[in-house]
């Protein structure tokens, strides 16, 4: 599993994310505080408090990993 702070910020942006990374065949949690919700999950995310930056969970390893990073890359924050 890794951990990457992303901001997702806009609608625009929540359903570009969703659409990414639902082509990938593993799973994906975001956490804000003691929320944890599916990241595939429009619904899901708009649950959550979107004015800052959250932490996604990849349940991936490998070349799989190195794919997700690279799709991710844009919502990333420092």
């Amino acid at each position: 599993m890794k951990t990457a702070k992303i901001s997702l910020n806009s609608i625009d942006k929540v359903k570009a994310f969703v659409n990414e990374i639902s082509r990938f065949d593993c799973d994906f949690d975001l956490v804000s505080g003691r929320y944890v919700i599916d990241a595939k999950s429009i619904m899901g995310i708009f649950s959550l408090d979107l004015s800052k930056p959250i932490d996604l969970n990849i349940h991936a390893d490998g070349s799989v990993l190195d794919e997700v990073m690279a799709v991710i890359d844009k919502y990333t924050v420092a």
